[in-house]
């Protein structure tokens, strides 16, 4: 049952703002959210991380959006769990459609979910992205897609606990093209007959909105968001509203 796993909020600032902009929308928004039994996180950039969470007034945690594939070493570019850990940050983003379908990226089902591995083994927890494509949704392709990015993290993860899936259709992302609740509601429940453990939390991600927020948690396998634009701007207070 829903009312048995903690509702979950993640905005993902993906890469944009200035820091000026960054902690604007902390005292703008974050610092006004009020809640108690919800888990709400915000995910800036990198090089904005650490100023966005010493802003930060209440319970809101921050999030990286991508970590390396492996430890401290000769990895230019890289951040690695123990930097994350350092600063003591607990959440990682993992797998968005942004860093699977950008062919310059392209990283594969087995990398992300060897990345999230290394992080769950080293006391992160991680919001692991997975989602069809248009064609692929047409071609009614869905499920087995899913299953395909699911397969390499439930063969090797051991926590769940430290798991949260978002659903996020590639069509849906920035598209405001959002899943009808039934749609959703059935992707949801399918992804959970592929999970171990059933208390896994299954976030939706995709186009919400303050006006679409309230009917998309209402359905029983859904149990919150990872809010992309909507997460700049005032709407991500009446998102967070919804949840409660």
């Amino acid at each position: 049952m829903q009312a048995q796993r903690k509702r979950f909020i993640g905005g993902n600032w993906k890469s944009n703002n200035t820091l000026a902009k960054s902690l604007e929308l902390v005292d703008s928004v974050v610092n006004k959210l009020e809640f108690d039994n919800l888990d709400v996180v915000v995910s800036p950039v990198s090089l904005h991380i650490v100023p966005v969470q010493q802003a930060i007034k209440n319970n809101v945690q921050v999030a990286l959006q991508n970590i390396g594939h492996k430890g401290f070493g000769a990895f230019t570019g890289e951040l690695s769990f123990e930097h994350v850990k350092d600063l003591k940050i607990n959440w990682v983003i993992l797998g968005h459609s942004e860093r699977r379908r950008t062919p310059e990226i392209s990283e594969s089902e087995e990398f992300i979910a060897n990345k999230a591995v290394l992080a769950i083994n080293n006391g992160l927890s991680v919001i692991f992205c997975i989602g069809e494509t248009i064609q692929e949704m047409e071609a009614k392709e869905t499920q087995a897609v899913l299953e395909k990015q699911l397969k390499p993290l439930v063969d090797q993860v051991k926590d769940w606990s430290k798991v949260v899936i978002a659903y996020e259709p590639v069509w849906a992302i920035g598209t405001g093209k959002t899943a009808t609740p039934e749609y959703a509601e059935e992707v949801h429940a399918n992804i959970r007959k592929l999970l171990p453990d059933q208390s896994i939390r299954i976030l939706y991600g995709g186009s919400v909105t303050k006006d679409n927020a309230a009917v998309l948690i209402g359905q029983p396998n859904i149990d919150g968001f990872l809010v992309g634009g909507a997460s700049l701007k005032e709407d991500f207070i009446h998102i967070v509203n919804a949840c409660k």
